[in-house]
């Protein structure tokens, strides 16, 4: 949520010994809302918005050599800039505490936000995959990451924003969001910075842990932390997939988490529960990838995403020959919820974002991933398969709540910031979900012509005026140059000049 600007610079400054970066480099915060360096060739003139090498709280050669060859490879000088701005952006400013002797890396997200969250960490790094095992100290920062995130998942997994670990010497930040916010199971707010449960933040957690032993075959990664961890996984699934009553008409409450009463955020019906829910075999969650609360418990492409990950948990565990009773119960989950979404959540071909187990449905997305639009990108099911067509549809209509058109930006935005105000984080999943050559290239215009000439991913756009929210979002960043790196592959015809794929390190 948000935070005084001070405490972040505080803990900027704090950090930068850890990192290697000097005390007088600029906080990117200000820096992001001004053109810096000359700007491109394109006609949208974007600016070189990366900070100074010595400024950068981590680099990598992997990552500029792939930097140099998109710069080389990409025809618009546009995209060329906003892929040289935003594939180096987590690596240039997020990495806020690194120690490879003690195995832990604290990552924080953007502006105003100096907390790790599992969530926007996993998509921060998910672009990096493919070079882990060229550059070891890369790997060596994501193992860090997983060991950190395994702590705080492994003491509470309900929550979802974690404070620096105490090895750092950061001081915890104040969140004023959490103020007056009563969680249950209660939580210490040293290490906590936000409890709200999201059961994708979960999914973070796992799809990093996978990403990173495709990568590299290593198994280190999986210590005590780890398997503690996602013993707490498993536990969190089972609680959160119960009904709100049970045959005898006890109310089940595992978690509960309400504002109100002169707090920030806002009060949750039902003691801080939610509305009820009834047994289907999906994972209920409290608030959704946004951080706003949901309508109903059961979010479809969150347990889409849940389904996808827990069959990639088995995949580790049965090809290191770890945990069999875990993978086991891995892939039997998964099955449940598979099947839970094809059976309950699709109506006329058209997904819900949201159902209860009552037969109340919510049709709308948000562009937070895992939303509906990134079901492809989730790996949960092809994007030429005839409901996700249907539902794409739907969604970039009218008949989707949260999509609104401008004159220059048309989009799905969410609650989080309002109604007119759609997120480019969308269109990414379109790109995503589309092998149509025009409307990858509507999309991908559409992003490039609204960063407010910053040349940076925002998270969201006016759709009357073309103003922003978030100067600085480093997952936003993160997802685009993953996209384009999709398409350099996918599409190389539509965005390089030779028209022949491209692969970072091959």
């Amino acid at each position: 949520m948000k935070l005084g600007f001070s405490s972040f610079v505080a803990a900027a400054v704090a950090a930068s010994a850890a990192v290697g970066v000097v005390a007088d480099c600029p906080d990117y915060t200000s820096f992001s809302q001004k053109p810096q360096g000359n700007p491109s060739s394109g006609p949208h003139a974007l600016p070189y918005m990366r900070p100074a090498p010595e400024c950068r709280t981590f680099n990598s050669t992997a990552v500029e050599k792939v930097i140099t060859d998109m710069k080389a490879r990409l025809k618009d000088p546009d995209l060329a800039r906003l892929f040289e701005n935003t594939f180096p952006n987590t690596l240039d400013t997020t990495v806020k505490y690194f120690n490879a002797t003690e195995n832990l890396a604290f990552i924080i997200t953007g502006v105003c936000r100096s907390a790790q969250w599992l969530r926007d960490t996993a998509n921060q790094f998910a672009h990096y995959h493919t070079l882990l095992a060229q550059d070891k100290e890369l790997a060596t920062l994501v193992k860090a990451v997983i060991n950190n995130e395994a702590r705080y998942v492994s003491e509470y997994p309900y929550c979802g924003a974690f404070q620096p670990p105490p090895e750092s010497g950061l001081a915890p930040s104040h969140n004023d969001w959490a103020d007056g916010v009563t969680v249950n199971p209660p939580v210490n707010n040293q290490t906590v910075f936000e409890c709200k449960y999201e059961i994708d933040s979960l999914c973070g957690f796992l799809k990093l842990s996978r990403s990173y032993y495709q990568a590299t075959k290593d198994t280190s990664f999986m210590n005590d932390n780890w398997f503690t961890a996602i013993d707490q996984v498993f536990r969190v699934m089972w609680e959160q997939s119960q009904s709100t009553f049970d045959e005898n008409f006890n109310f089940i409450s595992y978690y509960n988490w309400t504002g109100g009463n002169g707090a920030l955020s806002p009060a949750v019906p039902n003691e801080g529960n939610g509305e009820p829910k009834a047994y289907t075999g999906l994972v209920g969650t409290h608030h959704r990838p946004s951080d706003d609360l949901s309508t109903f418990a059961f979010l479809t492409p969150a347990n889409a995403m849940l389904s996808v990950e827990l069959t990639h948990l088995a995949e580790v565990l049965d090809a290191t020959k770890q945990a069999q009773n875990v993978s086991k119960l891995a892939k039997q989950y998964s099955k449940t919820i598979t099947n839970a979404i094809w059976d309950t959540t699709l109506v006329s071909n058209i997904f819900a974002y949201e159902t209860n187990g009552f037969g109340g449905r919510y049709v709308m997305d948000d562009a937070n991933v895992p939303s509906l639009l990134s079901l492809p990108y989730l790996g949960f099911l092809d994007k030429t398969h005839p409901a996700y067509v249907a539902t794409k549809n739907l969604l970039m209509s009218r008949k989707n709540p949260y999509y609104a058109a401008g004159k220059n930006f048309s989009a799905v935005g969410g609650p989080h910031a309002n109604v007119y105000h759609p997120w480019p984080m969308s269109l990414i999943s379109v790109i995503y979900g589309t092998d149509n050559d025009k409307e990858i290239m509507d999309a991908l215009d559409m992003i490039a012509s609204n960063t407010a000439g910053l040349g940076l991913i925002h998270e969201s756009i006016n759709i009357y005026d073309g103003t922003y929210t978030r100067p600085w979002f480093a997952w936003a960043n993160s997802y685009f140059a993953e996209m384009l790196l999709d398409l350099a592959q996918r599409k190389p015809h539509l965005i390089l000049k030779t028209g022949k794929p491209y692969v970072p390190g091959q």
